[in-house]
């Protein structure tokens, strides 16, 4: 195949892959279906969010693994088997409403979709990486910005699906639109040719564009600057995870605050609507800080995003504007979006190209580990004082230690024996 023909067809892949997260990302709307499962079958409020924290912990384990097997089996394989676990799984947590069994909610959607999605979400981040070693920060930024904006369309559209049909037939719904769509952008999905690079790109010695520059996955984790990466995404996200797991909620509290005779049901889709911006800004803020990093630079990135949310997120209890509320949760994910975002090409800067499935699969397990403390600390804060001020206090606290992380990290000076 000719260069030119490889240079349309790794774009096609991109696509695909936009295509791919953008169903995958659809499960940080979980909190749009929380309130639902919590009226109609008494759970409580700790019980339902384990459903989340289940699903988080095995994407990011999931992710782990399904990085070896795209090294190992290919792209196509592991998405395409992603995308039937994904799809089953979600039509599973239909049955799990429609039976009120918790134990099936959490087999379904936390386990069996979960490791769909893990296997999903990390294939095209380790396949565009080897297409695009010219343009690291923005095509993963561009991939996995469809992950953040997953959320968007579910949470503008299920609140109304919820009302109309239902928890249990929503799930089916969109079960069958995973099976269809992820499925089938699995199939665009291959690794370009050995030793391919873009015609005009010269990669910088040492930049870690080359296969040749690349650390084995053994040699990688045992360098401290592993380590310090995959701590700088866990802190990020477990901020992040937290305000988002709870973000209808706490938006819903907000709007009861201003006007509090609206109904439950003009609460819940006020609620549902403030996380869609939201995620739309989650999505975009992948592509944006991402994209800067090309230019600025991964740490400079990191930095900037530490610092910043931290005073946000202090700042945070004290809003009682809904529009002011929104601004600051549109930025807030926009920056825990761009720490998903900027991480992938961060991670292959150190380590090079040619181990990046293992490498930065087995760096998501931060999410794994992020996914148990952001949102078990904020549900349980609210569960102890009935408000999130505490909790918002905590993730702050998370950023600084993230800020100094950052700070201090430099790059692996070589690759070690």
């Amino acid at each position: 195949m000719s260069n030119e023909n490889l240079e349309s067809k790794r774009w096609l892949i991109a696509g695909a892959a936009v295509v791919i997260q953008l169903n995958l990302g659809t499960v940080y709307a979980w909190s749009v279906f929380k309130k639902a499962l919590m009226t109609t079958h008494g759970w409580s409020e700790t019980s339902t969010q384990l459903t989340f924290m289940i699903v988080m912990a095995c994407i990011a384990l999931s992710a782990a693994f399904g990085g070896q097997l795209v090294d190992k089996k290919g792209p196509k394989f592991v998405a395409t088997i992603g995308g039937i676990l994904f799809g089953v799984g979600t039509i599973l947590a239909g049955v799990a409403d429609q039976t009120g069994s918790l134990i099936l909610l959490y087999l379904s959607y936390g386990f069996i979709a979960a490791v769909g999605n893990g296997f999903g979400y990390v294939t095209p981040i380790a396949t565009l990486i080897r297409w695009f070693p010219d343009k690291r920060g923005l095509v993963t930024g561009l991939a996995v910005m469809g992950f953040g904006m997953g959320a968007f369309f579910m949470g503008l559209i299920a609140p109304s699906n919820i009302i109309s049909l239902g928890v249990a037939k929503t799930f089916y719904i969109w079960g069958v639109i995973y099976l269809i769509l992820v499925v089938g952008a699995a199939q665009l999905f291959n690794n370009p040719p050995a030793g391919w690079c873009p015609a005009g790109f010269t990669p910088k010695p040492g930049a870690g564009a080359c296969a040749e520059d690349s650390f084995e996955f053994g040699q990688a984790l045992r360098t401290p600057q592993w380590w310090m990466l995959w701590a700088m995404l866990c802190l990020n996200v477990s901020a992040g995870l937290g305000l988002l797991s709870q973000l209808s909620p706490m938006a819903q509290g907000v709007i009861k605050n201003l006007t509090p005779d609206l109904d439950a049901k003009s609460l819940a889709l006020a609620g549902g609507a403030i996380l869609a911006i939201a995620s739309i800004f989650n999505g975009l803020g992948r592509l944006f800080w991402a994209s800067v990093s090309d230019y600025i630079g991964r740490k400079n990135v990191f930095l900037i995003m530490f610092a910043s949310e931290a005073v946000l997120y202090i700042i945070m209890p004290g809003i009682s504007n809904k529009v002011l509320f929104t601004v600051l949760a549109c930025y807030l994910l926009a920056c825990y979006g761009g720490g998903f975002a900027t991480m992938p090409a961060y991670a292959a800067d150190a380590f090079g190209p040619k181990n990046i499935g293992r490498i930065y699969g087995m760096m998501l397990t931060a999410w794994g580990v992020a996914g148990i403390v952001g949102p078990l600390a904020f549900a349980r804060v609210y569960q102890k004082t009935k408000n999130f001020k505490m909790a918002l206090y905590i993730a702050a606290g998370l950023l600084v230690v993230g800020f100094v992380i950052s700070l201090v990290y430099k790059k692996p000076a070589a690759k070690t024996a």
